[in-house]
């Protein structure tokens, strides 16, 4: 394939000099790379520039959309930042025709890449040659096509784009799967014979031989998952041991999968806020933040929240970093052997928080809050007094109190320091953000390397911790809560009065064409949302960077050579949702 792309002339081409040939054009969202030179060109940005994370990686289909043609149908789109200097980063794009989907991996230059081709590839059908293990991950084999392509169509397929006539707005509608022909809600693979079908076996993990073994075993394959409670939900961990010592491992998600994203590109701009809400079911303000700090560059002035909104904002993000963490420590301690206990002291503690979101937004778990130019509700000054005796009182006292009987611990520091080693290269070689990326000492948090929305106001520390281990995790995870409280008790101080929404309210939100990429520092990592508009009232393009998925790049490496015990830890300290991995 040729490229063609002219949209700049070839002198203002970002790094046009860097690698003859391969920037090709560029826009105003990103560079445009020739797909033969693009191994080249990202080991140029990340050995010269300093581009050292791939943060999100993902395709768009733009067939039928305004200007592309059949040449140009695909675009995979990288988005990479520096990890050191943090700043806005750079966004490369691979256009490829609708008849040679194909594109090399860059899983040897990034490998945190891996999971996220394998998705572009379930999904798109795009290959990623030179992948290792190009196989589907959330569909199985006897899925018919690639369901985010948009010539894609499901066997009770009624629209394009919600509200679907039959459903609204006079409510009177008949279930379009009773209307289908074939009558039963399934469609298979040309000349695919169910009946004759025979699951393959289970994808072997790749083996690796531990040094310091003193006792030969025979080496079997036991699967954990997707029914054990030590796997966090419907996950599945396909592990090779060689006596009690994990010696390969194999992580299969998909059981959960929905394809949030599809729904995503049939609702309404507005209608996706509370489809947020159940991603990552423990932190949805989090998900609601980072959805409309996306959508709202596309909105441009008019999206602008009010100051008060702003603070709010911050209040609830902060208070959900909290939940998610207390959580997060409870269960660890849940998958250490300590039954319960300590998660219901935890849980006490959140549900504190709970009663505060409730009242703010009339939900304790799914609150679609937030929106477009500001959030849903405000809160009374009583609120505001009891969020303050929360933050300066009752949060602070539980956190010492679980630091004095967990942090030394004889038992706790057995099980996990010096357990799921993960060095700070291979961390950011990974793609691993959040608690797990500091507690390799790399101090990049998003309020301080991307700021967004009013971060740079408060006072607070990254905190880190160079232990690369599980023990580590648990700690950034607890002086992380004592960082969220000296936020809150900044913002409660400062928040000012005024209206809590820009414009008004209204079911339909017109947002300019174009593409954008927010995110927040979520309590699980960067949650970032890239959308792609045409100008209508549907999100051409809706896609998750979801932490809970892209952190499991790291669950081989931290396994290999540890005992079958600790991998129930190791991926405990991870803090994955399935809401979110499988979207």
């Amino acid at each position: 394939m040729t490229d063609d792309i002219t949209t700049m002339e070839a002198p203002a081409l970002p790094y046009a000099d860097a690698v003859p040939g391969a920037v090709v054009g560029a826009d105003e969202f990103g560079i445009i790379v020739n797909r033969d030179k693009l191994v080249e060109f990202a080991l140029y940005l990340r050995n010269n520039e300093g581009f050292d994370y791939l943060s999100s990686l993902t395709a768009v289909d733009y067939l039928g959309f305004e200007g592309r043609t059949a040449e140009d149908r695909f675009e995979v789109v990288y988005h990479l930042f520096d990890t050191k200097k943090g700043g806005d980063g750079v966004v490369l794009k691979v256009r490829l025709p609708e008849d040679d989907p194909q594109l090399p991996s860059l899983i040897m230059v990034y490998p945190g890449a891996d999971l996220q081709e394998r998705e572009v590839y379930d999904f798109y059908g795009i290959r990623f040659n030179g992948h290792p293990r190009l196989r589907r991950i959330f569909l199985w084999e006897g899925f018919d096509g690639h369901p985010m392509r948009k010539d894609w169509k499901e066997a009770y397929y009624e629209a394009e784009h919600k509200p679907f006539k039959s459903r609204w707005p006079n409510g009177h509608y008949h279930w379009a799967e009773d209307r289908v022909p074939w009558g039963d809600n399934v469609k298979y693979p040309q000349g695919w014979d169910p009946n004759a079908f025979e699951p393959a076996p289970p994808p072997l993990p790749t083996i690796h031989d531990i040094p310091g073994e003193e006792i030969k075993t025979d080496r079997v394959i036991v699967n954990m998952g997707p029914q054990h409670p030590s796997t966090h939900g419907v996950f599945r961990m396909i592990v090779a041991l060689d006596g009690e010592t994990v010696v390969g491992l194999e992580p299969e998600c998909g059981y959960l999968h929905r394809n949030h994203e599809k729904i995503g590109e049939r609702n309404t701009w507005l209608g996706n806020i509370p489809f947020t809400d159940r991603l990552d079911y423990l932190s949805s303000m989090s998900n609601n933040f980072g959805y409309v700090l996306a959508v709202e560059q596309l909105m441009g002035e008019k999206g602008k929240p009010p100051e008060r909104a702003e603070y709010l904002r911050v209040i609830m993000a902060e208070l959900t970093r909290i939940a998610n963490h207390m959580w997060s420590i409870g269960f660890l301690l849940n998958d250490l052997g300590a039954f319960f206990t300590p998660a219901l002291y935890t849980i006490q503690e959140r549900e504190m928080i709970l009663d505060l979101f409730e009242e703010a937004s009339g939900s304790r778990m799914m609150c679609n809050y937030m929106r477009f130019g500001g959030v849903r509700r405000d809160v009374d000054e009583d609120w505001l007094n009891r969020c303050r005796d929360l933050v300066h009182n009752r949060i602070p006292a539980k956190i010492d109190e679980l630091d004095e009987y967990l942090t030394n611990n004889e038992i706790l520091l057995a099980r996990t320091k010096g357990v799921g080693y993960l060095s700070a290269e291979d961390a950011i070689a990974l793609s691993v953000c959040g608690p797990m990326l500091r507690a390799s000492g790399v101090p990049y948090d998003l309020r301080r390397s991307r700021p967004y929305s009013i971060y740079d106001r408060f006072e607070f520390d990254v905190v880190t911790d160079d232990g690369c281990d599980v023990y580590a995790r648990y700690r950034v995870r607890m002086e992380e809560m004592r960082q969220s409280v000296r936020i809150l008790k900044q913002a409660l101080d400062d928040i000012p009065e005024g209206p809590v929404f820009k414009g008004k309210p209204g079911y339909v939100t017109r947002v300019a064409k174009g593409e954008a990429y927010g995110a927040v520092e979520g309590p699980k990592g960067e949650l970032g949302f890239y959308v792609v508009s045409d100008g209508t009232d549907n999100p051409w393009r809706y896609h998750i960077r979801a932490p809970s998925y892209i952190n499991l790049n790291a669950l081989a490496p931290m396994c290999i050579g540890y005992k079958v015990a600790d991998s129930v830890v190791i991926l405990g300290a991870i803090d994955i949702v399935l809401g979110e991995t499988d979207r």
